[in-house]
This record gives structure tokens, sequence and C-alpha cells, in this order.
């Protein structure tokens, strides 16, 4: 399973209701953090989450919205006693911004590895998670990134059982670890049925609608996707600015058949986003218009 919460909903501005976009997610041990505007450690402590933990922390892009918070997070983390490294990854000439930035947190006790996107799709292994990120359409060079979480196959007793495997083997095999045992070669495909469906997250905010978002989207259990808009009279502004509106992110949902939607990064003009849930609804039945520190517990299918 993995936990997430969206810890901010806002674009452009912390407002003293909402806070920037940001989301943290909780899987076997590891803590991994998509964007970190000016106030993420505030509401991850009001979650009543520990930063400690942390250890990927990614960015979609350079713009302050998003990574602000950074200095101050890390203060905290060092102040937590932590010395294992964090993994940051994000656009090319990330350690160039984040060293600018540490200025102000120069003196920490863990190492910072960096990670720098140069291609239109980049995929990673993370402590059994696979991120991948893609390049979305804003102004500046800008990422989404999926999260997918694999699940094997069944393991078949019956099978195990006639082709004389041992059973201290099979706890191994269904790790997906190949053994050797009496003079033989045992690997999982000799007692795993065909891969189940897993887990899968969407991350995307600042951009215009794109195919590769649909594609990347694509069967994600959840998706999070900017709604800078949400006023009718502000779709060529968000073509303006490559943002996105309420609607167009709905479309994206229904386009990429993901379970469900939550909308995000608000335009600081928008003050009540949830009176636009029904009319989105009528696109997407799916869709949660949501609030600073909405979380769920994505789980593997029965």
């Amino acid at each position: 399973m993995i936990d997430v919460c969206l810890l901010g909903t806002g674009g452009m501005m912390p407002l003293p209701y909402r806070a920037l976009t940001s989301m943290m997610l909780r899987y076997n041990g590891m803590n991994m953090l998509i964007d970190c505007g000016e106030g993420t450690q505030v509401s991850i402590k009001q979650k009543g989450w520990t930063v400690k933990p942390l250890d990927v922390i990614c960015f979609t892009h350079f713009h302050a919205d998003h990574i602000s918070g950074l200095p101050g997070l890390l203060l905290t983390l060092g102040n937590a006693e932590r010395t294992e490294p964090v993994t940051m990854i994000g656009p090319k000439r990330l350690e160039k911004v984040v060293n600018a930035l540490r200025m102000i947190a120069p003196e920490l006790p863990f190492e910072i590895r960096f990670i720098e996107l140069e291609e239109e799709e980049q995929s990673f292994e993370l402590n059994g998670l696979r991120l991948t990120a893609f390049k979305v359409n804003h102004n500046i060079t800008c990422y989404g990134y999926s999260v997918e979480l694999d699940r094997a196959g069944k393991f078949d007793v019956e099978k195990a059982k006639e082709l004389g495997i041992p059973l201290n083997c099979w706890n191994r095999l269904q790790k997906g670890e190949t053994i050797e045992s009496e003079g033989r070669i045992l690997t999982p495909d000799m007692v795993l049925g065909a891969p189940r469906k897993g887990i899968k997250l969407t991350y995307c905010t600042d951009t215009r609608p794109t195919k590769s978002i649909a594609e990347h989207a694509a069967g994600s259990d959840l998706f999070i996707c900017e709604g800078m808009y949400a006023e009718p009279d502000k779709e060529e502004k968000a073509r303006e600015y490559k943002h996105m509106t309420f609607y167009e992110a709905a479309r994206l949902a229904k386009e990429a058949a993901v379970k469900e939607l939550w909308l995000t990064h608000y335009s600081p003009s928008l003050v009540k986003p949830q009176d636009y849930e029904e009319k989105v609804r009528k696109i997407f039945p799916g869709t949660i218009v949501a609030k600073d520190r909405r979380t769920t517990t994505l789980l593997f299918e029965d």
C-alpha cells in the first residue's frame, strides 16, 4: 500500500487558508515529496507526519511556488539529526538551483544526491517503486511524475509441490529471487502466475493539456492534476500562461481512464473552488476538488 497526502493545493502564493501545492507519499518506510513550495514543512507537521524519513524530493520545475520551501525543510531535516543521504530529482540545473537556495542552509549533516532530468522521459527504481518523469508543456521546463508499484503473480502452491520445490524456498521465490537448491536453479516464473494489477499514481501541475499526460496517467488509481482556473472567463488566461482549467483536467482524466482525479494548484483568485465541483463532475464523475492535506491509502485490488 501507498499513503498519499496532498499537502497543499495553492498556486502562485500561499494563502492563510491554502498552502502551496506539494504532495508526499509513504511506502515501505520510504517517504517521497514532490514539490516544496513555501510552508510545505508546516503542512507536513499539521498532517502529523514527519520529515526525518524523507528520502526523495522531486521537483516539477523551478518556479518559486514549487521550490521556495526547500531551505527551511533542509534545515528542519538537519535539526532532526538526519544523516542518511537525500536524493533530489528535477529538471536540468537542479544542483545549481538547490545550491543557490542553500546559501541560507549551508551546513547539513547529510549528503544531497542529484539526478538531473535531460530526456523527454526517464524512469528510476526507488525502494521497490518505479518513478517515471515525463515532460509537460509549461513556459519553462517542467515534468510530471508517475509512481508505480508492481505486483507479482499469485504463488501457485500446487505447482510448487508438483515440482518438488522445498518449502524453505517458497518465500524467497515469491519475493522474486532466483535460488540454487540441491543442484537445481529455481526461478520465480516456475511458481508464480501472471503479474497482477499494481498501484499507480500520477502527479502533474503547471502545464497545458498534452497527449503525454494522458498516456502516462493511463489507468492510474489516483491522478493529481492542476486546475488553475474554474471560471469560464479564464480559459484564455490559462492558454496564455500555460496552465489548465478544471474542465481540461477532467477531460484528461476521462481520456486516461483513471479511477479518481484530485484537482489542485488553484489560482489565488479562485476563492471557492468547491463551487465548481458539480459542473466538472459532469465531465469526469470521479473528480474531487481537493483541499489541503487530503489523504488516501492506495491498496492492491483483491
